[in-house]
């Protein structure tokens, strides 16, 4: 095993950032709106033991997929979001988002019947208290596939990447996502896939596939206690979908490349102090989606990928990433 340290020249690492802003990257994936509810906790509910919280602010965030295309924006290109809202006051919320923010709409599809999903966030006293979710999880029909599918075929040529983000709501079924890879396949794209446990094997032949720790022991029904089964596990995922690369995150931990006839590269943690884990996974494989459209090498791109996540890691709450502070991120680490 090797644990290796990927320098950047200042040239290089511009060169890689000035090409990909030139490229255009679609993200697919289940579309979902974070809320947060900010408070003090004041006292204990007299009417069960639960902790009573005087909201003093709300905020809404893109989440999901929709997370990673933000991501991709503080990054500095504007990607392409495909996926499905409901007809619904979040839905309606999302899309003046997109709007607010300079994220085309035209790959977003309203879907009557259906609920935006919605993760509410309560935090008091800067702790994160609850969370409460609304969703639909069962699977889009059919003529909404086709409609997505179309979306695919009519900006396939314009597009360097595709990001394919599945948390289990009901978008990224397996027929799709097969017909999306094998068009990919067949016009040179980079597909990098973030699965979740259903359809955790439908991916075949991307570029990276990015499972984290918990989802690579569910899928493989194994347990990762150590290196050894670690390793094991990337070595099984490699073999099995036939991708030229997988990437285990595994959050504080940092985490480990596996490349076809090369030894794993085990990467720690750049977050300096972990304060929250969460969506550094959106953080992470917009990164390094973004670094492989610049032209830089899977071992360059995941590299940069944790510095990225390491950066988010250090924030509460589900943020995106900003170039500046990535470059000078990595070049203070590396004492430049």
């Amino acid at each position: 095993m090797r644990r290796e340290v990927i320098r950047f020249q200042k040239k290089k690492l511009e060169k890689i950032v000035e090409q990909a802003k030139t490229k255009k990257i679609l993200v697919f994936g289940d579309l979902m709106v974070d809320e947060y509810l900010w408070g003090r906790v004041t006292r204990i509910s007299p009417e069960a033991p639960v902790p009573i919280i005087n909201i003093s602010s709300a905020q809404l965030r893109f989440g999901g997929a929709a997370n990673v295309a933000f991501n991709l924006m503080g990054l500095g290109l504007t990607p392409l979001l495909v996926g499905v809202v409901g007809d619904d006051r979040m839905g309606n919320q999302f899309l003046e988002m997109m709007q607010k923010n300079g994220l085309p709409g035209q790959g977003v599809i309203v879907c009557p019947g259906r609920s935006t999903t919605v993760k509410t966030r309560i935090i008091g006293n800067n702790q994160h208290i609850a969370r409460v979710d609304q969703e639909s999880s069962e699977a889009i029909l059919s003529e909404t596939q086709e409609k997505l599918f179309e979306i695919f075929l009519s900006n396939i040529a314009d597009i360097s990447s595709i990001i394919i983000q599945d948390y289990n709501k009901g978008l990224v079924v397996p027929q799709l996502t097969q017909h999306v890879t094998e068009l990919a396949e067949r016009h040179g794209k980079i597909v990098t896939v973030d699965p979740k446990f259903e359809n955790f094997f439908s991916f075949k032949n991307v570029t990276v596939f990015k499972p984290n720790t918990k989802e690579a022991e569910e899928a493989l029904a194994m347990k990762i206690r150590d290196e050894a089964d670690l390793i094991q596990a990337g070595q099984k995922l490699l073999a099995e979908l036939n991708s030229k690369a997988v990437l285990i995150t595994r959050g504080s931990r940092g985490m480990v490349l596996f490349e076809k006839n090369e030894d794993p590269v085990f990467l720690g943690t750049k977050a300096l102090n972990v304060a929250d884990v969460s969506g550094a996974g959106d953080t992470a494989i917009a990164t390094l989606t973004f670094a492989l459209a610049g032209g830089s090498t899977i071992k360059e791109a995941v590299t940069l990928s944790n510095y990225a996540a390491g950066l988010v890691c250090e924030e509460v709450g589900v943020v995106p990433v900003y170039l500046d502070k990535l470059i000078s991120a990595v070049f203070r680490d590396q004492g430049k």
